[in-house]
């Protein structure tokens, strides 16, 4: 039997795998609603700007590529705002309201008729999205118990990177045979189940109640913090770069047919699921070692799907390797960001969304902009690069200073797991 962190009831291993599947269904319906419009995006830009479309089909997938950055910084913006003010909240009550939400702001982005009020849909839609993994990944550290707080981060994570395996393809073949705006609303069902989901399996969970936004925001005082949110914001924007445009790249560099983007899809969701998993285990053994060890495989796998994307294996072997590393990066920049944030948890664990998801915007944007500046679309692998190499000099730096003040003062260990150097 394992105790609750809300007081003296007890949970079976039964009742807690229920409750850890259905915060990983939320983590899958969101991986859902993000990531299918990659694989959509040709059709999304046929439907929206069919002018542009019928002239310039480069120009026409570039603009549509502000789809994805609508939602990204719809995360940047809703992650701090949500998890400060709503982390006195009991956790449960809060998570079912974040999947309403959900469920609402994707079916409007199905059916809005235009691309910018699709752009607004997807913009509030995407408010729900850091704070509901904040809060899911607190309510899965608790129930994992102590020592597997990144194990229990990645769990929920488990639910987005399994959606690049069998969701985002399953939903992007429904989109290209029934059109682009069902498969949002096949993901509008998947947020209406997870409700139903949690509201059954996850046990009650009071919120903090010693927190208040002052000291929710008090993290955005500490240096390390920002040094975490520009690892992850710009660190991932190597991933980004190339997942906003790989359908493109699959028809138009290596060649294949449009019905083998699922494919490639899932190749990309395998290495996400495989690396998430084993940047949880990695992390708990220690973040900094992680964190170098994977941004050397992402730079690595960049410069080899740069290489031999023209090849369909050299394409498969690149996309799941960059898969791997990057989605490995996830709960370890997350695991960083709540060591560095102290008692400001709540907010920590919705930060790392809003870094994730900077890079994500970052990441479309200027590959984007290099594919409508006619540099084909083998250039937002390079601007990856790019990326991935200025975030891990953030990393270097940042565990530097770690090591530079652990010389002058003692470490404090608090409650939440997190550590603080205090100068002697």
């Amino acid at each position: 039997m394992t105790l609750s962190s809300d007081g003296p009831t007890t949970l079976s291993p039964a009742r807690i795998r229920w409750a850890l599947l259905a915060l990983a269904l939320g983590g899958f319906g969101i991986g859902c609603t993000e990531f299918v419009a990659m694989g959509l995006l040709p059709n999304i830009a046929r439907d929206l700007l069919p002018v542009l479309y019928a002239t310039a089909p480069e120009d026409a997938n570039a603009g549509a590529g502000w789809v994805i950055s609508a939602y990204a910084l719809g995360v940047v913006v809703g992650a701090p705002t949500i998890a400060a003010a709503a982390a006195r909240w009991p956790r449960k009550r809060l998570l079912l309201a974040l999947l309403t939400a959900f469920t609402l702001g994707t079916a409007a982005s199905a059916v809005l008729p235009s691309f910018g009020l699709v752009l607004i849909a997807r913009f509030i839609a995407a408010l729900p999205h850091g704070a509901y993994f904040g809060i899911a990944s607190l309510v899965a550290a608790s129930l994992m118990g102590p020592g597997k707080r990144a194990r229990g981060v990645a769990l929920v994570l488990s639910g987005l990177t399994i959606a690049n395996v069998v969701g985002v393809p399953a939903i992007t073949w429904l989109g290209q045979m029934a059109g682009w705006r069902m498969a949002y609303l096949a993901v509008a069902a998947i947020f209406a189940l997870t409700f139903v989901a949690v509201a059954f399996a996850v046990p009650w969970q009071p919120g903090d109640p010693a927190a208040t936004m002052r000291r929710e925001l008090r993290a955005f005082t500490r240096a390390q913090v920002w040094f975490a949110l520009g690892i992850g914001a710009i660190g991932f924007g190597g991933l980004f770069a190339v997942y906003s445009y790989v359908a493109p790249l699959a028809t138009e560099v290596t060649g294949l047919p449009l019905a083998a983007v699922p494919l490639v899809l899932i190749v990309f969701g395998v290495g996400m699921t495989i690396g998430n998993l084993a940047g949880g285990r990695l992390a708990d053994w220690s973040v900094r070692r992680s964190m170098y060890l994977f941004f050397a495989v992402l730079a690595a796998a960049l410069v080899l799907l740069g290489f031999t994307a023209s090849s369909p294996v050299g394409l498969a072997v690149g996309v799941f390797l960059v898969g791997a590393s990057s989605a490995a990066l996830s709960p370890t920049i997350q695991a960083r960001l709540m060591d560095v944030a102290h008692d400001s948890q709540s907010i920590a664990a919705a930060l790392n969304h809003s870094a994730l998801n900077i890079g994500n915007s970052l990441g479309a944007l200027l590959g984007g902009i290099a594919i409508a500046a006619g540099l084909g679309y083998v250039a937002p692998i390079w601007i990856g690069l790019v990326l991935t190499i200025a975030g891990s000099l953030l990393a270097v730096t940042s565990f530097a200073l770690d090591r530079s003040r652990g010389r002058r003062g003692v470490v404090v260990p608090y409650a939440t797991g997190a550590m603080e150097v205090v100068e002697l």
